[in-house]
């Protein structure tokens, strides 16, 4: 069992009588929504199922060796006027550091050919025009669009951040007052800048950072993806467990704390008014608002009373939004350093072919076909304190895609106690995706100490969703099209928070964590404005004094 911890264990006489608010579940926008209400003076419970605080930002260590299950690597936090980091800087209190990846922080392989996504929108671009010389407006078109998507995305989710009535009247007519392409997908969109297909592949080289291929994702969702990591990628210094960890003393300062071993089995709904909640141990806990961190679908489908999911309509409603990407992902441990072992601090993402629709569409009609996807990150190479913690030892962690009904034969068994059949799966999918790290780290092959291997099974277990989904509901375009997604819900006093509420990711379930924050406040919701244009953080101020 991990020795890597953040929380305390629920026990009863522990918890207070009466919350102001309570959270159900500790992933990132959870904790961002709990920490900015308690700089607010709002006394918060956050309640965590799991062993440890973080959700998918929480970190666990096995055989001498600790992973990071979903950090992975972050954007703009490393550039202290960024919006993201000033956020990270006010629900912290300016604790947590952020150490740089490489200037080459990404590198796709397409086949045997590398493309190298450089730090800085000059430096994408000039590699980009390396590889494809006679594209050269394209690729200046598509950066400057990435930039204009940007600045119009807080109008795309302004009404995410308004009170329910205006703000699912806003998000109603959104499409009216915004241009057509954030309601088409990747690939329509990139068609209309170039015919190229390999260049069109090699720019939607981060797919698996939002789940879906570029002929079914929303381009709205690649856009904010690619911009976010236009400058580079960061990783936390002291790993992924340090985020939780410089949060929680903030929900604490308010008199707020943040319980772990504490699932949740039922909102408590009286008169279609949100009150509290039963715990799955059968202890009750009651707050003046309820917050739901669980994730959109099965919130509606396991924590609400079925009474009141029918009575205001969600029951129709949930079935317009469809659940996104399993994922595998191995963890494994070598024996020597980065710096012996010879690890970057960057990223590889390896496809078979240039179409990524039907590398995906041949994986799922066949498992033995080859992986449509595969991530590779070296952890313990990106936070620079890893040497001090684990000396002599380097990580590895390697995501592709899945299919969860290829497990669903295993559903109900124990993590853990799941037979040898299971067992023989996992270990063919293992020696293939080490083979694949192999292919292009082949110094590490000799190296290994510890692998393991997740399956659905195991997000199932861990972040209690509903079919071991990575980025909650999928981004295609449909998505983004449905008004009724909104931070406030139907329920009085009952609110929604994290990534369903805006978008995938660290960065787009943190912001979640703002709108909700913001729609909580209703009328007030200038105060958690105020708020982050405090939080600036002494690196900022004084690039400001320079400016």
């Amino acid at each position: 069992m991990s020795t890597v911890r953040t929380g305390t264990r629920f026990r009863k006489k522990k918890a207070a009588d009466h919350y102001d608010v309570i959270v159900i579940g500790s992933g990132i926008g959870g904790l961002a929504n709990a920490a900015l209400l308690s700089k607010l003076g709002k006394k918060v419970c956050v309640l965590e199922q799991h062993y440890t605080a973080g959700g998918y930002t929480h970190a666990y260590e096995r055989e001498g060796y600790e992973w990071d299950v979903g950090v992975h690597y972050i954007g703009e936090v490393h550039r202290p006027n960024s919006t993201l980091r000033r956020v990270f800087d006010v629900i912290t209190d300016g604790q947590l550091e952020w150490a740089e990846m490489d200037t080459l922080y990404d590198q796709v392989y397409i086949g045997d050919k590398a493309y190298n996504f450089m730090a800085g929108p000059q430096n994408f671009k000039e590699e980009m025009k390396f590889n494809f010389p006679e594209e050269s407006d394209a690729i200046d078109q598509y950066v400057d669009l990435l930039y204009e998507t940007s600045s119009k995305v807080p109008k795309f989710f302004a009404g995410q951040a308004l009170p329910k009535t205006p703000g699912t009247l806003y998000n109603k007519f959104r499409d009216k007052v915004l241009p057509d392409y954030m309601f088409k997908t990747t690939y329509e969109v990139l068609s209309g800048l170039t015919q190229n297909q390999e260049l069109i592949a090699v720019l939607t080289g981060q797919w698996g950072d939002y789940g879906l291929p570029p002929k079914k994702a929303a381009f709205i969702m690649h856009a904010m993806v690619a911009k976010h990591y236009l400058n580079g990628g960061a990783y936390p210094v002291g790993g992924a467990a340090r985020i939780a960890e410089t949060i929680i003393p903030v929900i604490q300062q308010s008199g707020g704390e943040v319980f772990t071993y504490a699932g949740v089995d039922e909102v408590l709904v009286k008169n279609n008014k949100a009150y509290g909640v039963r715990l799955v141990k059968g202890d009750e806990l009651y707050a003046d608002e309820i917050v739901s961190c669980a994730g959109l679908v099965p919130t509606l489908n396991k924590l609400l009373p079925e009474e009141s999911v029918k009575k205001n309509g969600y029951d129709k409603l949930v079935t317009k939004v469809e659940t996104s990407s399993a994922h595998l992902c191995i963890y494994a441990g070598f024996k020597g350093s980065a710096e012996s072992l010879q690890i970057p601090k960057k990223n590889f993402w390896l496809y078979p072919h240039y179409d990524h629709d039907k590398a995906v569409d041949d994986f799922y009609a066949s498992k033995d076909m080859d992986f449509p996807l595969v991530y590779i990150s070296f952890p313990s190479a990106k936070d620079p304190q890893w040497e001090e913690r684990y000396p002599g030892k380097s990580t590895v962690e390697i995501v592709t895609v899945c299919k969860p009904e290829w497990f669903e034969k295993w559903q109900g068994t124990t993590w853990g106690k799941r037979g040898d059949e299971y067992e023989t799966l996992k270990q063919e999918l293992t020696g293939r995706l080490m083979a694949k790290l192999y292919q292009h780290m082949p110094q590490l092959e000799g190296a290994l100490d510890y692998v393991e291997l997740s399956t659905p099974l195991s997000t199932q277990w861990f972040q209690w969703n509903e079919g071991g989904e990575i980025y909650g509901i999928e981004h295609d375009v449909e998505r983004f099209r449905q008004s009724w997604i909104h931070p406030k819900t139907e329920i009085k006093n009952f609110y929604l928070t994290g990534s369903d509420v805006v978008t995938a990711g660290v960065g787009g379930a943190l912001m979640g964590g703002v709108m909700t924050s913001m729609a909580m406040m209703g009328l007030k919701a200038n105060k958690v404005t105020e708020l982050l244009k405090k939080g600036v953080s002494p690196q900022a101020q004084e690039t400001e004094q320079t400016v």
